[in-house]
């Protein structure tokens, strides 16, 4: 089966968790926490951490808010055709509820 991979522009910041480490060999704008080391973090690291967790807190919850809906937690069972449409649909409602614009230039994983 071949894997497909999502076309990420080079122009684009990606604000990602830990779970991405290897993003960044892929990707140059890739933000990630810093990690701890053998020492505490400086202050300057933590601000930097507390900052991209405020930005991502606002698209788990959104994530949170798509798997009412069931399209992305449980299998999907319609045309597949379909499924992207819905998607757009379901994250269309979602930010209107939210109030969120469109953001340009960045994408969150």
């Amino acid at each position: 089966m071949q894997e497909k991979k999502l076309p990420i522009f080079s122009d684009v910041e990606i604000l990602a968790d830990s779970g991405y480490q290897g993003l960044q060999k892929e990707h140059k704008k890739t933000i990630l926490p810093i990690k701890k080391r053998n020492s505490k973090l400086t202050l300057q690291e933590c601000i930097q951490n507390k900052t991209l967790s405020q930005k991502r807190i606002v698209v788990e919850n959104v994530i949170r808010t798509l798997k009412v809906f069931r399209i992305l937690k449980e299998t999907y069972r319609d045309r597949h055709s379909r499924f992207g449409l819905r998607i757009i649909l379901i994250a269309g409602i979602v930010n209107k509820n939210n109030g969120f614009k469109v953001m340009e230039g960045v994408y969150y994983l």
